[in-house]
This record gives C-alpha cells, structure tokens and sequence, in this order.
C-alpha cells in the first residue's frame, strides 16, 4: 500500500464539511491492491475541542459497510437510510475502514441486511479483540502507518472475488453517477435484472434496497452543493438531479436530511451569518 495516496475532499456525505474542517482534521488512506475489490478507502478523524464547544457533525450515510474503530464502540456497522450525527468533543481520534458497496459481504458470506440497526463484533471476523485495535490504532502514531496496520490485517482474512460483489458494486456505482436513475424499475430496465432479484442481491450484499440507495446519493448531493453555496434555486437543483416533481424532491430530502430544502438553505444561511458576526 502507498502510504503517501491521500484522497481529494470530497463530501462523501459530511454535511457542511467546510465547517468541520474548523473542528477536526479528516484523512483518507487508499488500500493496498490485493484488498482494493473490497475497501474504498481507510479514513482518520482526530479533533481537540479542549476547552470549546462540542460539534456535531451530521453525516448522510453511504451504502457502504464501515468498519468504526472508536473507544468501547468498535463494530461494523451496515449502512443506514437516513442522516445520523456524531458528536465531537474533547479530545480524540476515530480510525476507519469504508468498504465498498458489496465488499463486505464475501468477509461474514450472511446478508449484509443483518447488520442493520445491529453492528457486528470484530472479533468474528479479524479474530482479533475490539480492545487490541483500539489500543493500536487509537493512540499515537503515524496515520499512514495504522492504514497499513489494517490493511495487513484485512489482507491476512482475504476471501476469494466475488463476481457477483463486483456486479453490485457497478450497478451502486451507475445509481451514484447517473442522476437520471430515479426508479429501481429503470435501473432493472438498465442491467437487464428482475426488480426481484435486484432486490434481493442489494439485501445480500449492500444491506439497504435499491430505492433507498437512489435516494441517499441524490440527496447527498443535493446537500452537497447547497452546502458549497451552488445552488439556492431549488426548482432547478431538483430538476438537475433528475426529479420532475418537486414535491418528490422535497419528501426525499426530507426523509434523508430530517428537513425541507427551504429548511436546509436557511439553517446554512443562519450557520453563516453566526459565523460572520462572531454569534
């Protein structure tokens, strides 16, 4: 693995990630090419907030398996459907690895879909303890150097590739890309696959159905560029991600972010002007 790749700073769900920028520092840390098929990236959170006010950072899940590496809460966690938010205060650092979407499933070979609302242990995986990984990869030390801590540890559990973990993967991959892909018909329509099947492959290795994956990315990146202040007119935002019906767009968003648009570019409009007058 090359411990120099780092990532661009794309959100990947982080809302207001400018902000966050102020509270903590975030590193992303590509694997090795042996576990490339089934790892997006390993990321670092560090922060100290000694002496401050906490921050929560709100965050609109990928479809992806993570596994958290955090003082008393190392899991798996599968994907979610809606935003979650984690507070930071303090001092401290959270280590992880985000799997690609159906790079999970040939590790445990159950449905991923088990892990939902139920984070896995580790120790059934990795054979090692959650208290191990926390001690190693918590404490001190080079980021780059715990990335390949993990990435030799992934490495020495490697299952065999997965034809069909790769299909999944480029049909999750065209949902994020094609913002004309609306309907879990049109995207059976695309792979020649029954919505049956799709459904049951996206139960087996993404965790969430198909309809909810075509939500989280479009309103990701909904969020996303009201965010980076590209887009307050909201009938046209809605039209370029693909929505004809702007009361579709505004219940998606709703479900996923916990308000209405109008909501969200108000409250990034209040964050902005408490920013500029020191409130």
């Amino acid at each position: 693995m090359d411990s120099t790749t780092h990532f661009s700073r794309p959100s990947m769900g982080l809302l207001n990630l400018n902000e966050g920028d102020k509270r903590y520092q975030l590193t992303r840390h590509a694997p090795s090419e042996a576990l490339s098929p089934f790892v997006k990236h390993f990321w670092v959170v560090s922060w100290d907030l000694n002496g401050l006010d906490s921050y929560p950072q709100h965050v609109v899940p990928n479809p992806c398996v993570n596994l958290v590496i955090e003082r008393g809460n190392t899991f798996f966690f599968g994907p979610s459907g809606r935003k979650f938010s984690y507070l930071i205060n303090g001092k401290g650092s959270v280590f992880g690895v985000k799997f690609k979407p159906g790079g999970f499933f040939p590790f445990i070979r159950v449905p991923v879909s088990s892990l939902y609302g139920q984070p896995m242990e580790v120790s059934g995986v990795l054979d090692v303890s959650a208290e191990s990984l926390e001690e190693r990869l918590l404490g001190d030390g080079c980021d780059a150097d715990k990335a390949r801590y993990m990435d030799s540890l992934l490495c020495a559990h490697l299952p065999a590739e997965d034809a069909q973990a790769r299909l999944v993967h480029n049909i999750v991959q065209q949902i994020e890309q094609d913002r004309e892909m609306l309907r879990v018909d049109d995207l059976s329509s695309s792979w020649n696959i029954h919505t049956r099947k799709l459904q049951r492959l996206f139960n087996q290795y993404v965790g969430i159905g198909p309809k909810t994956v075509i939500k989280l990315y479009r309103l990701q990146n909904a969020a996303d560029l009201i965010d980076r202040g590209l887009h307050c007119d909201l009938v046209k935002l809605s039209q370029e991600l693909g929505y004809h019906d702007q009361s579709h767009f505004i219940k998606d968003f709703k479900s996923i972010i916990g308000s209405t648009p109008e909501e969200y570019v108000n409250s990034r409009k209040n964050l902005s002007s408490n920013i500029r007058t020191g409130g």
